[in-house]
């Protein structure tokens, strides 16, 4: 798969702030990769970095073939971006602002107003900016950041201010996109709509990268339990299974359901306890670990490295 995005080693200080610490990672073409960590952790100056909006204090970054930080930009108008915070005329209409964007990018005005209709805008193209919500300038800002089909699209917490319909439509967008062959960075604080998205993860740390790889991948990593819900027939009140090793951590959930954490090589073995027990069992959940706890994981890890 051909790499888009090469970031090796690259730092940025602000005076005595470092914000970012000797981050190195390569993306690559058609991925969708989650760029995640809490506020400060460095996720924006690496967007703005491969933008060359600013320039790192060491390392290199190199985008589509372009080095931004000696101002080779050639390949800037296939980049999309949409950032945390968007602003516009707030005396154009929607149509004017997205054809406006459109001839900067060198793309025709009547694809681009295409777009409107796809991020919801379509009835209220003609209305003036200063009229929209927090959600529909989102929305706007989206389409902007598509214009032109980019081949690398940068996403900072973009699903901000939208609705569930529309962010279900903009992960469809996405998805599409990235199949299409576009790379796709997303940084976003909802780690529960990314983790049956994004096909990579990186977590970021107070400007250091701490994990990089696919949610399958940090588990492994990890080796953080996984919730086995059983409800089994027959199981008396505050009763728990016989079958359950010595030790392994257990409760009750609703008066009815068994929740036991198993380590990742017990997994099989209880199922095939509780399935050999001679109860029923009524219905069974297997919950591997979430996005939130991999995430809070390698983030107290880090904390506890030197």
């Amino acid at each position: 798969m051909t790499s888009t995005v090469h970031v090796t080693d690259v730092a940025k200080d602000y005076g005595g702030l470092k914000a970012v610490c000797g981050v190195s990672f390569e993306l690559r073409q058609g991925e969708l990769v989650a760029l995640i960590g809490h506020n400060g952790a460095g996720k924006t100056t690496l967007m703005k970095l491969m933008l060359g909006l600013i320039r790192p204090t060491s390392g290199s970054i190199e985008v589509l073939g372009d080095n931004p930080a000696a101002g080779q930009f050639a390949g800037r108008r296939q980049l999309g971006y949409l950032p945390e915070n968007v602003s516009f005329d707030a005396a154009l209409t929607g149509r004017e602002t997205l054809a406006f964007y459109a001839r900067l990018k060198r793309e025709t005005v009547a694809s681009a107003l295409k777009l409107l209709d796809a991020v919801g805008l379509g009835d209220a193209s003609r209305r003036r900016v200063g009229t929209y919500s927090k959600g529909m300038r989102q929305r706007l800002g989206l389409a902007q950041a598509l214009i032109g089909h980019p081949r690398v699209l940068l996403l900072d917490e973009p699903t901000t201010g939208l609705d569930p319909e529309l962010r279900q439509t903009f992960y469809e967008i996405i998805q599409r996109l990235a199949a299409e062959g576009t790379t796709v960075l997303l940084s976003s604080h909802a780690l529960t709509e990314l983790e049956e998205r994004a096909g990579r993860v990186i977590i970021m740390n107070r400007g250091v990268k701490v994990a990089d790889g696919s949610i399958e991948g940090l588990r492994n990593i990890a080796r953080l339990p996984t919730k086995i819900r059983l409800k089994i027939a027959g199981l008396g009140p505050g009763e728990l299974p016989s079958w359950l090793p010595t030790g392994a951590p257990c409760r009750r959930l609703d008066g009815h359901l068994v929740e036991i954490e198993a380590e990742p090589d017990q997994k099989i073995e209880l199922l095939h306890s509780a399935t050999a027990s001679g109860r029923a069992v009524e219905d069974l959940d297997v919950l591997p670990p979430t996005l939130d706890e991999l995430y809070a994981h390698f983030l107290r890890q880090a904390e506890r490295t030197p």
